[in-house]
């Protein structure tokens, strides 16, 4: 196995572009991508850069059940349509995603609702 000191050390004394090189010909040989080599270089200007794409798709997830585990079942299938021991399992198996990928809107009415039968809900 290779001295890791000695190899951090001698990375370490590289220049910027000899650094980006050793990623380049790491990249090569590897068979890999790494996505950090434009960090190395700086920043990039601001025009550059593409604006963060605000985020469409949202997942409710329960994350516990609370005191009043039945009410929450209930509510898991209206929303949910599964029927009532699917919808038991489901809240018992907690955390767990209620719904995935729905829009901002509906996960909103999901949690205030599980939250209005007593259950302790996450939007991610």
């Amino acid at each position: 196995m290779a001295d890791l000191d000695k190899l951090v050390e001698e990375i370490s004394v590289l220049t910027l572009v000899e650094a980006s090189e050793l990623v380049k010909m790491l990249e090569d040989k590897l068979g890999v991508s790494a996505a950090a080599p434009v960090a190395m270089m700086g920043a990039m200007p601001a025009a550059d850069v593409e604006p963060e794409e605000e985020q469409t798709e949202f997942n409710v997830m329960l994350t516990d059940y609370g005191p009043k585990k039945i009410n929450v079942i209930k509510v898991v299938r209206q929303m949910t349509s599964l029927g009532l021991k699917e919808a038991k399992d489901m809240v018992e198996s907690a955390p767990i995603n209620v719904l995935e990928s729905v829009g901002k809107e509906i996960a909103d009415d999901a949690k205030a609702k599980l939250e209005e039968a007593g259950a302790k809900v996450e939007i991610k």
